[in-house]
């Protein structure tokens, strides 16, 4: 872990992505901060939906990062994240990624962590460039689930099923610890992406791809769903959509990827 990342531990706040994003429009961001709350009473997760989690069961915590790359060149930066969240789970629970492939943790694209087939986690990513010329602060949230998916289940006002890290290994880390490993891996992570982007990161990525070479729909991109065979993902972090003559690339943002029944 760099030396100058600010830990911030609270009891409870509304969204700690919300409260680093106050900061960031305000100018108050230097270094790097990690924050994280006991209890977040107004979570957050992908256009605006509620982040429902009971405190004892789940981890949750917000990054701001600064870039040197402007925001049009961060794409594929919800990807990298899925990939260090990965790394930092396996050394914390001190299993090989391999390990963790076996047992069915799989990355859905564009941000989610899938445990056979069931959300495990989620990623939340905000921010910007105040002006030309400034760092490009990004406030990277991320939830995972570590425990009692059912009583996650029963929060939710959707037929979501849930995976928690005691479904992965029996003995779970101490969360502060786990908190620690995925910190270091996330800033690891997001400073070679700083420098190479996404790109050396495909092939890693596509390895997790949960949805590769199925069919899928996608809602939210257009009037109409799109519907076509995953092709995992280009050099940019796009998904590539296979249709009967053409392949197109789907960039991230409001859209829902799933499978095609």
């Amino acid at each position: 872990m760099t030396a100058n990342c600010i830990l911030e531990r609270v009891t409870e706040t509304g969204s700690t992505n919300d409260d680093l994003m106050s900061r960031w429009r305000a100018g108050e961001l230097i270094d790097p901060v990690a924050r994280i709350a006991h209890k977040q009473t107004a979570g957050k997760g992908r256009a605006g939906r509620a982040w429902l989690a009971n405190p004892e069961d789940s981890l949750c915590f917000s990054l701001a990062f600064p870039f040197k790359r402007t925001p049009a060149k961060l794409s594929g930066l919800s990807l990298l994240v899925g990939l260090a969240v990965i790394e930092g789970i396996a050394q914390a629970c001190n299993l090989s990624e391999e390990a963790l492939q076996e047992a069915g943790l799989q990355l859905k694209w564009p941000n989610d962590l899938l445990l056979n087939k069931r959300k495990l986690g989620g990623i939340l990513i905000e921010g910007g460039q105040a002006k030309a010329g400034d760092l490009t602060w990004m406030i990277i949230g991320v939830g995972i689930n570590l425990c009692n998916p059912e009583a996650i289940e029963a929060n939710l006002d959707t037929d979501l099923k849930v995976g928690s890290l005691t479904q992965l290994t029996q003995s779970l880390p101490d969360t502060e610890y786990l908190w620690l490993k995925l910190i270091a891996s996330l800033e690891h992570s997001l400073a070679e992406f700083d420098l190479n982007g996404f790109k050396p990161c495909k092939e890693r990525w596509m390895n997790w791809d949960a949805y590769r070479d199925q069919a899928v729909y996608i809602s939210g991109a257009g009037e109409d769903p799109l519907h076509g065979i995953a092709k995992g993902v280009d050099e940019t972090g796009a998904l590539l959509l296979e249709q009967e003559n053409k392949t197109i690339a789907i960039h991230a943002g409001d859209v829902s990827l799933r499978i095609q029944s």
